[in-house]
Formats: structure tokens, sequence, C-alpha cells
């Protein structure tokens, strides 16, 4: 039941998706070629980690994360208090966090949320574009359809991305129904997020070999004689930036 469910998000994937991958190939190799990085912020559940550092990935593929925290002690009797300033913390952290980075315009960013509607991928797309960043939305247009945005915009993360690739996963995201249960299981979304991006970097490895600029493509550390390949292609990237 479950590979079905798979089986279908890859021909989604397969039949509709291909113009999107190969704008945001595009836009990536484009990047690359013209002293631009392409990062990958949170594309859901943590699944962007399998594009970084991965043997045959790319190693120009950089992380994009960020965190704020503030000590400030305060007893039960005074949280209240009067006077206290309106902020919303977690959307000032993202514009804190894109103002002092090393983002620059002709950059491209990958980011994603499955239902579309979080407030701080939103946010990010918005705060990237706005200094020029390209940004490349992974999402799930059936589910972001049936839910309400949270971001104080009323914008979802279809609305405020260059490219949007659509994973294919069913509202709710879960895939199966299961004899026995009273609710669906097993979710694809993962599934399609990591496929689509895999298509992308393949498009970006064939559209940089057709510009004469073979990308750094890292391989196995495990292997005979890795731990060495994977310090030159390191140096190797360093040296050129793609």
């Amino acid at each position: 039941m479950y590979l079905q469910a798979v089986r279908k998000i890859l021909d989604h994937l397969e039949t509709t998706q291909s113009g999107a991958i190969d704008q945001a190939a595009s836009l990536s190799a484009h990047a690359l070629s013209n002293g631009g990085i392409v990062y990958c912020h949170d594309i859901g559940h943590s699944n962007q980690h399998d594009f970084l550092n991965r043997a045959g990935g790319l190693a120009a593929l950089q992380g994009f994360s960020f965190s704020f925290s503030v000590t400030e002690p305060t007893p039960d009797c005074l949280k209240e208090r009067p006077g206290g300033r309106e902020v919303q913390r977690d959307l000032e952290m993202v514009r804190l966090a894109v103002n002092s980075s090393k983002l620059r315009a002709g950059d491209v960013l990958f980011l994603g949320s499955v239902s579309g509607k979080n407030r701080i991928p939103i946010e990010l797309a918005i705060a990237c574009r706005e200094i020029g960043v390209k940004v490349v939305a992974i999402t799930s247009l059936v589910y972001t359809a049936q839910v309400e945005s949270l971001h104080p915009s009323g914008k979802k993360l279809c609305d405020v991305a260059d490219v949007v690739i659509d994973n294919g996963a069913p509202y709710g995201d879960a895939s199966c129904d299961i004899p026995g249960l009273d609710v669906a299981a097993l979710p694809v979304s993962g599934v399609g997020a990591i496929v689509a991006g895999w298509m992308v970097w393949e498009a970006v490895i064939e559209k940089m070999i057709a510009m004469g600029m073979p990308p750094t493509v890292f391989q196995s550390f495990n292997r005979v004689g890795g731990a060495e390949l994977y310090r030159e292609k390191k140096e190797h990237y360093e040296k050129r930036g793609y």
C-alpha cells in the first residue's frame, strides 16, 4: 500500500513538476556560474540534510539555518506586567538572520513547508526576495489549498516564492487507509521533497556541464581513500565556488 502511494508521488513529480524542477535548476546553475551561492533551509522535517555533504551530491549546496534565544528570568507574578513592547519574535528573528547573513542578490534559497501555512518559511521567503535572493519552495499545493495562513500577510509559501515545486502530498500528508485504523497513516511529503531535490541537483549538474563548468560532486567518505578524496573535493569547491 505504501509503495503504491510512493509510486503515485514519483509519477506526480515526473508528469507535472518537470517544468518547475527545470526552473529551479536554471536559477541554481545561473547562480553558481555567476559567483552566487545555493542555500537550503528546512524543507520539512529536516529532510534537507539528505542533500548536504552527501556522497554523489553537490559540494556547492550549503545549509542555511539560524536560532535566537534570550535569557530573561521573570517571576510568575510579573510576567504579565504592563509596558511590554509589541513584538513578533519569530518573524523578527527571521529578519535578523537574513540581514546579518551572507545572503546576497543572485543567490538561491531552497526552503519548504508541507502545508505552506507556517510563519517562519513564509517570512524567510519574503525577506530573501526583498534583497534579491531567488526562492524555491517545496510544498503541497493540495494541502495548502485547504488551510489558512498563519502569517500576518495572509499569504502562503506558494504565494511568495519564485519557483514552487509541488511535492504531491495529500491533505494531512498521511497517504494510506489501513484496515483497522480510523485515521490515514504513513506520510509521503518527505519522499516527494527528497526526490524533487535530487531531480533538481541532477538538472543543475547537467546544465553546468553544458556550460563547460562541471560542478564539484562529493564521493563517499567511507570508500577506500574517501577521507582524502573528500578533502580534495572540498578544497576544489572552496577555490572555485561550484
